[in-house]
Order: C-alpha cells, then sequence, then structure tokens
C-alpha cells in the first residue's frame, strides 16, 4: 500500500516535497511540475473555501485540460465533490445538469475517505446524462487494486490520450498523479501523437479504449513504423478489444504486457485478463476472471443479471436525474450488490463471459440475441474495423438484424454474411448490411450506437449512411 490516507489528493503533499521538480502533468507545450501543482491545487482549494460555495462543483469545461485537472484538485481538496460534464453537451443537458445539484454556500468540513469528491455521467437509454457520485475510498481502493494486480508498472508515467469527462481517463489522470509517476494528457485525441509520445519512452503504461488503439495501429502500419520497446502496460477498457488485433498490437508495442478489464463507471473494476496471441481456448465472450477484491453473482444462474460486490463500487445516482427519471439502464442495489444491468455467465473456468447490456438486447423470431456478440464477430473479419448490429422491425421475425460498418478494405455484404454463419447461430446473423462514414463516435470514443440507429430509422435522409451489396 503506497498510502494510508484514503484521499485521492493526499498523495500530492508528499510528492510536493520529495520530487518537486518531477513532471506532473504535461499537455502537449505545457508542463506542471508536482510542486506547481499542489500550489496551484492549495490556492484554488482555500479560494473556494474562502468564498463558502456550494458543496457540489462543476469542473469549467471551457479551460483547458490541464487547468481542469487542478480546478478538479482544488475543489476535492477543499472538501466538495467535483461534477465534470462534458463540453460537447447541448446547452439544455448542461443547465439540467447544473440544476441538478445544490447550489447554496455550504461550510465543508474537511474530506474523509468517505466524502463524496466526484460526479460522473453516463448516458442513459434516453440520451440524458445520469449524475454518479462516488466517494474517495472508492477510487483509492481503485488505485491500490491496479497496483496489486498489474504490477509496478501501473505505478510508471501515464499516457492517457482521452477528455476527463470519461471516468476510465479521468481515472488515469488521477492514478499518475497518486502514485507520483506523473501523466501526459491530450486536448483532443491524435493517434499520431499518442505513437509519437510512447516511442520517446516517457510514458511506460497506456490507458486506452480499443478504438484508440485500432486508429494507432491503422497508422503504425500506413506508415510503416519501427515497433516500440519502451511501453511495458497497456490497459484496455471502455469497450470490447478485438482480439483478432492482439497480435498486431503485440508486434507494435513488443515489451508491453496487454491487459483488458471490464468495469463500469458505477463500479470500477469488476473482472480482467491478459490479452494472449492465440485466444482460441478461450471464450470469444469472456472478460476475465473476478478482481481479488471483487464478488461476483449471477441472476438467475446460469445465464442472467451481473451482480457485483466489491468496495469500489458508487454511491448513487444523483441530481436531476435520480428517482423516478431515472431510465431502464440505471444500476440495480440489492443491499451490497449491485447490478449495471450487463448479462453474463461464469464458466466452468471461472471466466466472467458477457453476453451484453439488457437495454440492448435485440428479439428476432421468439429469440433473443446481444448485439455486442455479433459486432466482435464482425470485428474479426479482416475487412471490418467497426461494426454496430441493430434491431429493424420486420413484419415477418418482428425484428430484423442488420449490421452497420465502417470496412478497412473492400468487401461484399455476402462475404460478411458468410463470415457470421461460421461462427453464430443463423438466427444471429445480419439480414442486411450498411456502410457508414464517418462513423460516429462518443466523446469518450466509444461507438455511438445511439446515433447510429436513428440514422437506420430514417437511412433515406442520412449521407453518411449507404447500403452494401
Amino acid at each position: 500500500m503506497l498510502h494510508s490516507l484514503d484521499l485521492v489528493h493526499a498523495p500530492l503533499s508528499r510528492w510536493a516535497h520529495e520530487h518537486a521538480d518531477r513532471v506532473a502533468i504535461r499537455n502537449g507545450t505545457h508542463v506542471l511540475t508536482f510542486a506547481q501543482l499542489y500550489e496551484a491545487v492549495q490556492q484554488g482549494s482555500q479560494a473556494l473555501q474562502q468564498v463558502r460555495t456550494s458543496a457540489c462543483v462543476f469542473v469549467d469545461q471551457q479551460l483547458d485540460l490541464t487547468q481542469r485537472i487542478v480546478e478538479f484538485l482544488a475543489i476535492i481538496a477543499s472538501g466538495r465533490c467535483a461534477a465534470v460534464g462534458d463540453a460537447d453537451w447541448p446547452e439544455k443537458i448542461t443547465l439540467a445538469a447544473r440544476s441538478g445539484l445544490d447550489s447554496q454556500p455550504a461550510d465543508v468540513p474537511p474530506p474523509q475517505g468517505s466524502t463524496p469528491f466526484y460526479i460522473g455521467y453516463t448516458s442513459g437509454s434516453t440520451g440524458n446524462p445520469k449524475g454518479y457520485q462516488r466517494h474517495h475510498r472508492s477510487w483509492t481502493e481503485s488505485f491500490r487494486t491496479c497496483l496489486d494486480t498489474f504490477g509496478p508498472d501501473a505505478a510508471s508515467c501515464i499516457l492517457a490520450p482521452g477528455r476527463d469527462s470519461h471516468s476510465l481517463f479521468l481515472f488515469g489522470m488521477m492514478l499518475g498523479l497518486w502514485t507520483g509517476a506523473g501523466v501526459v494528457v491530450q486536448e483532443k485525441f491524435s493517434a499520431a501523437q499518442c505513437l509519437d509520445i510512447l516511442a520517446s519512452g516517457s510514458t511506460p503504461c497506456l490507458v486506452a479504449v480499443p478504438s484508440q488503439l485500432l486508429l494507432m495501429l491503422e497508422l503504425a502500419a500506413h506508415r510503416k513504423l519501427a515497433p516500440i520497446s519502451s511501453v511495458r502496460l497497456i490497459m484496455v477498457s471502455g469497450a470490447r478489444w478485438s482480439r483478432s488485433r492482439t497480435a498486431d498490437l503485440k508486434a507494435l508495442f513488443l515489451q508491453a504486457r496487454i491487459i483488458e478489464f471490464y468495469g463500469a463507471s458505477e463500479m470500477s473494476f469488476i473482472a480482467w485478463m491478459d490479452a494472449a496471441d492465440d485466444a482460441s481456448d478461450v471464450p470469444a465472450q469472456a472478460v476475465g476472471k473476478p478482481f481479488a477484491n471483487v464478488e461476483i453473482d449471477i441472476r438467475p444462474a446460469p445465464k442472467g443479471l451481473i451482480y457485483v460486490r466489491s468496495p469500489m463500487v458508487f454511491m448513487d445516482y444523483v441530481g436531476a436525474s435520480t428517482g423516478a427519471r431515472l431510465d431502464a439502464s440505471a444500476a440495480l442495489r440489492d443491499g451490497d450488490w449491485l447490478s449495471v444491468r450487463d448479462v453474463g455467465m461464469l464458466d466452468a473456468n471461472g471466466l466472467l463471459c458477457l453476453e451484453g447490456r439488457e437495454n440492448r438486447m435485440i428479439v428476432t423470431s421468439g429469440k433473443n440475441l446481444f448485439p455486442e456478440e455479433m459486432e466482435g464477430v464482425l470485428e474479426a473479419h479482416a475487412a471490418v474495423a467497426q461494426a454496430s448490429v441493430h434491431g429493424l422491425a420486420d413484419e415477418m421475425r418482428g425484428t430484423q438484424v442488420v449490421g452497420v460498418v465502417r470496412l478497412r478494405i473492400d468487401v461484399q455484404a455476402a462475404q460478411l454474411s458468410a463470415h457470421c454463419r461460421a461462427h453464430l447461430e443463423s438466427f444471429k446473423a445480419p439480414r442486411r448490411y450498411w456502410l457508414m462514414e464517418p462513423w460516429p463516435q462518443t466523446p469518450s470514443g466509444k461507438t455511438d450506437h445511439r446515433a447510429i440507429a436513428l440514422a437506420l430509422q430514417n437511412h433515406t435522409g442520412s449521407p453518411c449512411l449507404r447500403p452494401l451489396h
């Protein structure tokens, strides 16, 4: 255990004194040492205390990323809870999120492990963001779990090339500061800049979503880049990793241990596994074994909702999204147990196999299927870069399964159909295919399945969408 205090910002004082000149945050041309960071955080914290601002404070998304990190830390050091929205939100969403939090001035006691420190937002099935609240200990426990599980490479300088509005990247940023190793961030993701940073040897650890890794692989192949040997650990999460590309990733990052982990904004870490060149003996839907401090219960067994019990789960939803306005994607609680409505099972080897999210399930010909499984099969095809599977109304089947893809190379719909039939039960294989370019993504780099579904509903009015024959 590195630190006894269960506070996310607690180690900053130590690093400011022991490693004053070490770089804490590097953001393009902006650099902050630990001494400069600690001083800025202290000043910001004292200012908040003097003006007696509210117990929850929104981080100003108009600031640059380095300034936002400083403001985030200043807010939590003052004992308050930092709410992190998204600069791309429409104004009405921003106003709704802000209005859902108490804005009254308050005297705030010094923070403790159980003090709320962070409100993040995750989109529900309606598209309206749900605010979820965490206390310090849920993340400091996650930091320790990360180090205990993945070793000293997780305590090295981290490249976290995503927005602070995505909890995965904010976690990576805070982990780099908590361990004293520092973090490199990007205002806007750039595959070229990421490859340059990683090749420089300054960031032995990378936190990324699959789409970022795929873009780096495509660019490295196009530029015929030499392998990078200075990266020691790659932590992949946020979406399903296409294991057909693991060999390519290992060829680019020769010395890197590649970790896939499954988690959720409301839960932190759930399960993990080492990526393998030959995953033929691992079920395609496997996401790994539970972390040491995580318990899993499937309800009903053997296949059903995944319930988790751990010290890393969130407190509750907050703001305008609470109460009766929560949608069908909101987490379910049963005492200490929590489910984010993912469906799965534990196999004979204790591997957690993830079927998909309950609210994305498609019913066709009276049978249930999960788009995530089909998307994984499609993305394993050499021609497919990304895939999104949906159900469209059909008089005969009730719902027709269709696939939307972004291609690397040309392919015919019949070839994709044959590939799917070779790996899936026939009722799961998409009946029609569409090409989409540009590919819709959320700010966190995930496929925006909701935007694709809307385009499909009105495909004649979408210039980005065309049939694949």
